[in-house]
Formats: structure tokens, sequence, C-alpha cells
């Protein structure tokens, strides 16, 4: 589980010649790959594509996500701008997720990346395999 990460302050004043980058940990938008790129974010902001969703709905649709960790991704995701969540006075309490206009503009990239993924499953399980029996060799002859 991801614990929520406080405010980053730039340690250096940019100017417009300097402007932060992603590779330097005091850059914000550091943290903000840091949400981006949990498996479950990409995951929940994909099913949020296809429209509003209900938490239920979400956890049935995001197979293998805990309750827990699908509260504190979307709470994450609503955080950064990214997914609105809206309360309706009712009994039970009813509650509603939705991609903002900004993680609208984010989900055609978590649709890639997602059918990336399955498009190259086989070539990395593949390499997987030759890895785990690259290293199980070198363990069996000491390391060398």
């Amino acid at each position: 589980m991801k614990a929520s990460v406080p405010p980053v302050r730039l340690k250096k004043k940019t100017t417009k010649d300097s402007q932060p980058s992603v590779y330097d940990r005091s850059c914000p938008a550091h943290v903000v790959i840091d949400h981006l790129a949990d498996k479950w974010a990409v995951l929940i902001i994909g099913r949020l594509a296809n429209g509003t969703m209900r938490f239920a709905e979400l956890r049935r649709a995001v197979d293998g996500i805990s309750q827990k960790m699908l509260t504190v991704t979307l709470r994450d995701l609503e955080r950064d701008g990214l997914v609105n969540r809206k309360l309706y006075a009712s009994v039970p309490p009813k509650v509603e997720y939705s991609l903002t206009p900004l993680g609208a503009s984010l989900s055609d990239k978590a649709e890639e990346l997602c059918r990336w993924a399955e498009a190259n499953m086989e070539q990395i399980l593949r390499a997987r395999d030759n890895f785990d029996k690259r290293a199980e060799r070198s363990v069996k002859s000491g390391g060398r």
C-alpha cells in the first residue's frame, strides 16, 4: 500500500530557461509519475474512461483490487485532479466516480499502455523465463 505523499517543494527556483525535470526527485511531476505508474491507477483510469461508475462496480471491473487499495488509489487520483467523486445524500449513501477533463486527457495513454502490455505479453513472459533459467544456472554453477 502506498502512503499519502506530502507536498513536494522545489529545492531550487526555476527560471524561464530551467524547468524542473521529472527525473529530478524534487520535481512535483516526479510524484505524479509515481501515482500514475501504479498498476491500479492505470486500470482504474482505463475503466472510468468508459463512463461514471460506483465504487462496487469499479471493484468488480478491476479484478484483484482490494477495497482498501481501491479507496487509496481513488483518493490519490482525486487529489491529483484526475477523478471526480460525487456523493449523493441518500440512504445508503451513493458515491460515483468519473474522470475529470484532465483524467480523460490521460485515458488514451493508459489504454495504450494496457494494449501494449497485452500485445507483448508472450514476448515478456518468454524473456522472464529465459532470465530465470540463466539465473538458476548461474546459482547452480556458483555464480560463474
